[in-house]
C-alpha cells in the first residue's frame, strides 16, 4: 500500500520533473528513470501506477507543443507493432521475469550508441540505410512489451526512429505521439490488474504540476538547443538508459 509521506513526495517530485524533461525535450528515453527512482521508496508495481497517469499528462502537455510535426508512417509502424506487445505484456505480466528483457534492451541499446559513434567518427565505413518496415516493427513490438512492464519502452524506439535520420523535432514529435497511444492503451490493462487505488490517485494529483513544469522545462530546452548537440544528448541518454536496463535486468 502506498504511503503518501513527505519522504515519499520529496524523492518522486524531482523524479517527475526529470521524466517531464525528457518527454518534453528529448525523446522520452530516460523518461523511464522515474519510476526505477520510485521503486526505490515504494513496491516497483505501486511506481508503475504512479507513473503511468503521470506519463499520460506529459504526453498529452507535449503533444500540443509538437502537433504535426511527426513522421506519421513510421510512428504508425511503431505504434501497430506496439499493440500485440502490449498484449503480451498484460498476459505475461504476473508470470514473466522482465530482468531478462530489461537486459536484451539495455544491450542493444548500448550497442547501437557505440555503432553510431564509430560510424560518425569514421571507425568503421557503411552505406548510411534506414532500418526496413518490419524492423520498426518489430522495434514497435518490444517497446509495448518493456513499456507495459517498466515503462522502458523508449530504446527500441529511438532505434528505429534514428535510423531514419529525423530533424530533432520531428523525432520528438514522433516520441510524443508513439508514446501517448502506448500508454492510452496501457491504461486498461493496468487498471483491470489492480494496480490502481486511491493512494496512487492522490499522489497523481500532487504530483500533476511537477509533471506539468518538467515539460515545460522540456519543450524550452529542445527549441533551444541546436540539432548536433541534441543528438548528442540523446545518445548519451539512450547510452545511460541502457546501461540503467543492463544494471538493473542483473542486479
Amino acid at each position: 500500500m502506498l504511503e503518501l509521506t513527505l519522504s515519499f513526495f520529496v524523492v518522486a517530485a524531482p523524479a517527475v520533473v526529470f521524466a517531464g524533461v525528457s518527454k518534453g525535450g528529448f525523446g522520452s528515453g530516460a523518461a523511464f528513470v522515474s519510476a526505477s527512482i520510485l521503486a526505490l521508496v515504494v513496491d516497483p508495481g505501486i511506481a508503475l501506477a504512479v507513473m503511468l497517469p503521470i506519463l499520460m499528462l506529459m504526453d498529452v502537455a507535449a503533444l500540443w507543443s509538437y502537433w504535426g510535426k511527426w513522421n506519421l508512417r513510421a510512428s504508425i509502424i511503431l505504434i501497430l507493432g506496439a499493440l500485440p506487445g502490449i498484449i503480451i505484456g498484460a498476459a505475461l505480466y504476473a508470470r514473466t521475469d522482465a530482468d531478462v528483457f530489461r537486459v536484451i534492451i539495455g544491450i542493444i541499446s548500448v550497442a547501437f550508441v557505440m555503432w553510431q559513434v564509430s560510424v560518425e567518427r569514421g571507425w568503421v565505413r557503411v552505406a548510411a540505410q534506414s532500418l526496413p518496415k518490419w524492423a520498426g516493427a518489430l522495434a514497435g513490438l518490444v517497446a509495448g512489451f518493456t513499456s507495459f512492464v517498466s515503462h522502458a519502452g523508449g530504446p527500441p524506439a529511438a532505434l528505429y526512429l534514428l535510423s531514419l535520420k529525423p530533424n530533432k523535432t520531428e523525432y520528438q514529435a514522433s516520441t510524443v505521439l508513439v508514446f501517448w497511444i502506448i500508454n492510452v492503451a496501457k491504461f486498461l490493462p493496468y487498471a483491470f490488474l489492480g494496480l490502481f487505488t486511491v493512494e496512487t490517485g492522490m499522489a497523481n494529483l500532487v504530483l500533476a504540476p511537477f509533471a506539468l513544469l518538467g515539460v515545460w522545462l522540456g519543450v524550452k530546452a529542445h527549441h533551444l538547443m541546436p540539432e548536433r548537440a541534441f543528438f548528442l544528448l540523446t545518445y548519451v541518454l539512450l547510452l545511460g538508459t541502457g546501461a540503467k536496463l543492463i544494471w538493473d535486468g542483473l542486479t
